[in-house]
């Protein structure tokens, strides 16, 4: 119904157009209707193009085809109708412009070439005489000259005369108007052309809008004067400017008549070609609409098949065609594919299940369980497995052996030992040594191959076993070392007493009765005694607290409290001991006595291993340390001594592992017992320049005051 009325409206539109009187009456309304009818339909297809930009952005089905159909449309329906619009309308401009014959052209040129002609004569003659009139003129008096001009005005006929002199001073002047008082000077640039020798004459307006001709002549007797003459218009000239006029006007007239219809008429035929635009785009929408509506139901379908809805069914259309073969074939489809979901869902179960089980076990194994394939790629690795490895929780299987070996230089040793064994092909056991950034690690693994599962019979993979016996190594070692210790101890503390009485028995019987050589014998001889017992017991003692089991004083204490105590005892030591304590708040539950120890043990050290240096220096540190989100506090000791060697580093803290001549072997191991007796580990490493031990031990927190003042990290405010 708008379409039929908007045409409607553009036919009599046309009409109007065509007939004047109607024009003036019909043509507004009309064009406001045809604009409000456009509007309505812009509205319409405004609305369609944004329902389609929104089921494209959702990715509703069909709506790209419906985008084509309508671009398509458009473009058909545009093309013609362009066509027809730009030659239609160059014909009709063209033909409102052959309406006009008038003769204005050649008025106008008979116009111009008549006026030129009364001009150039006109202005000859006022020339002319002008320069006689200047030469007339023999009194120069101001008075005289006033009298003379404004008499030669009247005879002349002219509204003004003017002398000068050539410096443009006003030497007499007459004028026609006696209310004016000042001359009308000329330009600067006529002045400077008639100065030169040029005499100007010229068509200007005056004020009133009349035609006046200005002349400026010069004197051509050569005197030192210069006249400028003002004459009116002939009657001739106004005769032929009226007519001039005239003429303009009636073709101003003619040609405003000309744009309005112009006007009008290309009004007309754009709103036409905006009319037939509009009503291809909704017809485009509607067929678009007609045609996609069964496509977007396959589409929709297609698209839940694809997310997983094989439930889909789609209803058949009502007649039988290639579309309906298209759509029960697709509910076929759906039905096999049902079919086959549901019998994978339950072989993936029983999979899932399997597979959960078996991560379960390997999940709770305290042994770390690796599966390899043929090509030696990593396929299951259990928790323990990366604990032991030391490999961090992000790595993923699928890497082969040799990228492991590669990434983690350290498992050298256990790859290859795999890679020899994976070759036999049989079962085997060995035990693994590593080395690290954590000290010496043994692993005792164990292997063995797969069942094969391929058609050729060859062995699908190899599954290897192993434990971290670190732990238990050590903790042999150390408690064969306390037995021999307690054994040595016991052994030879006894006869150390009776030793030492008798060499003092010895030194008081006989040094008074011998004679002097052989009494400084004696006294050297017994002194020596003595001091090898002391320094007998001294070890007797090292054997027995390195043996004995620990009796803890289980309180809390500040550590750099502590260590500055202890710091103050070396305040004349002969090295530098610089202090960073970065943890004042942190204290430690524990034996404050037992760990006094520790740091005495390790700044002796430290102070021997700089003998003889003259920069020796040793650096004390403390700071907050975290693992795993446990607070501890790690506490490190620094020299500048050259290190230790790096045969010794990996056993330096095992018993009777010593690097000094009279050393024993037991300060560094007793060291190491204490801290490990408060939960905490020491390890040893060479620094820069020396050597440097580094102990962490847990943070004590009271609860009572822990969920006030939480622990702060280090660097935090």
């Amino acid at each position: 119904m708008l379409l039929l009325a908007l045409l409607v409206a553009l036919h009599l539109m046309s009409s109007a157009v065509q007939n004047s009187d109607a024009l003036s009456r019909a043509f507004v309304p009309l064009l406001l209707v045809v604009l409000l009818g456009l509007f309505a339909l812009v509205v319409m297809v405004g609305v369609n193009v944004l329902r389609l930009v929104s089921q494209r952005r959702r990715g509703a089905p069909g709506s790209r085809l419906t985008a084509r159909i309508v671009l398509l449309f458009a473009l058909i329906s545009l093309l013609p109708v362009g066509v027809v619009y730009y030659y239609s309308l160059g014909f009709l401009l063209r033909g409102i412009d052959s309406w006009f014959d008038v003769e204005i052209d050649s008025a106008m040129e008979d116009a111009l070439a008549l006026n030129q002609a009364s001009l150039d004569l006109n202005q000859r003659v006022l020339l002319k005489y002008s320069q006689q009139i200047l030469a007339g003129i023999e009194d120069r008096s101001a008075t005289a000259l006033t009298l003379t001009l404004d008499e030669l005005r009247r005879q002349a006929g002219a509204l003004e005369l003017t002398v000068f002199e050539p410096s443009g001073q006003v030497m007499g002047t007459a004028m026609d108007d006696p209310t004016q008082l000042v001359p009308n000077h000329p330009g600067r640039e006529v002045m400077q052309g008639v100065r030169m020798g040029v005499d100007y004459v010229g068509l200007e307006p005056a004020e009133d809008g009349q035609l006046v001709v200005r002349v400026v002549v010069t004197d051509p007797r050569a005197r030192r004067m210069l006249m400028q003459a003002i004459f009116p218009t002939s009657a001739r000239i106004d005769e032929l400017a009226s007519k001039l006029e005239n003429a303009y006007n009636r073709y101003t007239e003619l040609a405003y008549l000309r744009r309005s219809l112009k006007l009008s008429f290309s009004l007309t035929l754009s709103l036409v070609l905006v009319f037939g635009l509009l009503a291809a785009l909704l017809a485009a929408f509607g067929t678009a609409q007609r045609l996609v509506r069964p496509v977007a139901d396959i589409a929709r379908g297609t698209r839940a098949v694809a997310d997983g809805d094989y439930e889909q069914r789609l209803p058949l259309p009502a007649q039988d065609d290639e579309l309906a073969f298209l759509v029960a074939s697709f509910n076929a489809m759906t039905r096999r594919i049902a079919q086959a979901r549901d019998e994978a869902a339950r072989s993936q179960r029983e999979v899932e299940e399997q597979r959960a089980y078996l991560e379960t076990v390997l999940g709770r194994l305290s042994s770390g369980v690796i599966a390899l394939d043929g090509q030696l790629r990593l396929m299951t690795m259990n928790p323990a497995a990366r604990h032991i490895l030391r490999l961090p929780d992000y790595q993923d299987t699928g890497l082969a052996l040799g990228e492991l070996e590669r990434t983690y230089g350290r498992l050298g040793p256990w790859a290859e030992s795999v890679r020899r064994h994976v070759m036999i092909a049989t079962e085997w056991r060995e035990e693994v040594t590593l080395l690290g950034g954590d000290g010496r690690q043994v692993l005792m693994c164990r292997g063995s191959p797969l069942p094969a599962v391929t058609d050729d019979g060859t062995g699908s993979g190899h599954v290897v076993v192993f434990d971290d016996i670190t732990t238990l190594i050590r903790a042999q070692r150390d408690a064969a070392w306390g037995e021999v210790a307690r054994r040595l101890a016991h052994e030879i503390k006894n006869p150390l007493t009776p030793i030492q009485l008798s060499a003092e028995r010895l030194r008081h019987k006989l040094l008074a009765k011998l004679p002097e050589a052989e009494a400084r014998v004696v006294d050297r001889a017994t002194h020596t005694i003595g001091q090898q017992v002391e320094a007998m017991k001294a070890m007797v003692n090292d054997f027995a607290n390195y043996a004995r089991a620990p009796e803890i004083q289980d309180e809390p204490f500040a550590v750099d409290a502590l260590i500055t105590e202890v710091l103050e005892l070396y305040h004349g030591a002969k090295v530098r001991i610089e202090a960073d304590l970065g943890a004042p708040e942190a204290k430690v539950r524990g034996d404050s006595k037992r760990l006094r120890q520790v740091v005495h043990n390790l700044l002796k050290n430290a102070i021997e291993a700089l003998e003889g240096r003259d920069d020796g220096c040793i650096r004390v540190s403390t700071q907050y340390a975290f693992n795993d989100e446990t607070p501890s506090i790690e506490m490190a000791i620094e020299d500048n001594g050259g290190g230790v060697d790096a045969e010794l580093l990996d056993r330096l803290f095992e018993p009777y592992v010593t690097s000094k001549a009279k050393g024993t072997g037991l300060g560094l191991a007793i060291v190491k017992k204490i801290i490990e007796e408060h939960g905490g580990i020491i390890t040893a490493e060479n620094a820069a320049h020396g050597a440097r031990f580094t102990a962490r031990l847990p943070v004590w927190r009271d609860t009572s005051a822990a969920s006030s003042r939480p622990l702060r990290r280090i660097g935090e405010t």
